[in-house]
């Protein structure tokens, strides 16, 4: 087994690989650290705990490095539609009973009935109120009806963001979070194309020499 101060030599030893520095950082003298620490090295036990040490260390290294694949992997994969899309919505004719207004249910049909009375009244003119014969059941989240006579199929754009709490483990690598700002919501991305390129160089795809190769030759031709 190794002294203590060997097993001290070899922690240091890994830290730069300077034998010297490492024999000094151990305790050893610095006037005789460069001994020192040729002797160290040429003991066979010290010799194996320094490679015992430094393939644990590489091995590590190497996870560090799949984990770092995996993640450029999810990010240059993951479907930004998981996180905010564009869709479009049925407007309220959609739905309605023979194509009329469609409210979400009598309380709503009710308050705005009161509130359009209590305008009128305070204006002294007639109230125009609208009718419930486009019936109740509103659901603003549903597609457009592809015949409504009112938005043609259409209805109305809508810029959704989904909950980030139930995103995918790709697209929660995809999201690198959202701040408000005057004009609204920001929500961030990774950069997708970025990802992607390193994979790439990482599967040896991409070589930075042919680049600039094919670059040399267009502009040959300029």
């Amino acid at each position: 087994a190794l002294t203590a101060k060997q097993q001290l030599f070899v922690k240091e030893y890994l830290v730069d690989l300077n034998a010297t520095q490492a024999a000094i950082r151990a305790g050893y003298s610095a006037k005789t650290a460069e001994q020192q620490a040729s002797r160290l090295l040429s003991n066979v036990k010290v010799q194996d705990a320094i490679q015992k040490a430094m393939s644990k260390r590489s091995e590590k290294v190497e996870i560090k490095a799949e984990r770092v694949l995996q993640r450029w992997i999810d990010i240059a994969f993951a479907d930004p539609n998981e996180i905010i899309h564009f869709r479009r919505v049925c407007c309220r004719h959609c739905f309605g009973i023979n194509h009329e207004y469609q409210w979400i249910d009598e309380k709503e049909y009710e308050t705005t009935i009161a509130m359009l009375q209590a305008d009128a009244a305070e204006k002294e003119k007639p109230a125009q109120l609208p009718s419930d014969i486009g019936g109740y059941g509103f659901d603003p989240l549903l597609r457009p009806h592809p015949k409504c006579p009112v938005c043609h199929g259409e209805g109305h754009g809508q810029l959704h963001v989904n909950d980030t709490r139930d995103l995918s483990p790709q697209a929660k690598a995809l999201y690198a979070g959202a701040k408000s700002t005057a004009a609204g919501l920001e929500i961030k991305m990774h950069d997708q194309d970025r990802a992607l390129e390193n994979i790439a160089r990482h599967l040896g795809m991409l070589k930075d020499n042919v680049k600039l190769e094919v670059v040399k030759k267009l502009e040959d031709f300029m």
